[in-house]
């Protein structure tokens, strides 16, 4: 199979099994979207929606996340993980966006890279997901499967994002990097894992990481 047999497959295939793809963190708007991101770093999904209730519920905007101490950000957001480093993030970014960006996320990757412990993949799908600005974020899934179907060499998430965003056609980059979260989880988990369920990488998975898995 050609490789643009494989890539034409691999998105109809993704769209067949996920024609809507829900965004796994909740949220309301921007902020609190940018927030939920934030504590994903190293955290799972389910244990941040348990999290940010609890949050949002004494501070869904920067006006008042910054009346709490960098302290009460921590006792509330410890079970996720990285609390330290998180709290002071959170309270740090609020008060830049109060003072610099009218209380608004801003709608770009300087802006908001330039946050406190805001990264290239967090601003990638605050882009995606609150703006519906094209981005690819690549997180664990995607890194990983981009390897296993061949499609980029898996030495590091920004060549990954740079073959994906070679590879597939920009109007699909929002919807597309969801459908390949949710085939991960589902399908090709990092543990777990069992090629008779994962349908695509029989498919089109690269041989030599197909081969080194038979034998």
């Amino acid at each position: 199979m050609k490789k643009s047999d494989k890539i034409i497959y691999l998105i109809d295939t993704l769209e067949l099994l996920f024609p809507e793809v829900p965004i796994p963190l909740d949220h309301k708007d921007p902020y609190t979207l940018l927030i939920a991101v934030l504590l994903s770093a190293q955290s799972t999904d389910v244990g941040v929606n348990k999290i940010t209730p609890i949050l949002f519920a004494k501070a869904d905007n920067p006006y008042d996340m910054v009346k709490l101490s960098i302290e009460e950000i921590r006792n509330i957001i410890r079970p996720v993980g990285l609390s330290p480093m998180k709290s002071k993030g959170i309270y740090g970014l609020s008060k830049i966006l109060i003072e610099n960006h009218n209380g608004k996320v801003p709608e770009n990757f300087e802006d908001l890279e330039s946050l406190p412990a805001v990264g290239h993949k967090t601003a990638s799908v605050v882009l995606a997901q609150a703006f519906n600005i094209p981005t690819f974020p690549v997180d664990t899934h995607i890194h990983r499967l981009m390897y296993r179907w061949g499609m980029s060499s898996g030495k590091n998430v920004k060549i990954t994002e740079k073959d994906a965003k070679r590879i597939f056609p920009k109007k699909l980059w929002n919807k597309l990097h969801l459908q390949i979260i949710w085939y991960g989880r589902k399908f090709s988990p990092a543990r777990g894992w069992n090629i008779k369920t994962d349908l695509i990488t029989q498919k089109i998975g690269r041989k030599s990481f197909l081969k080194k898995l038979i034998n």
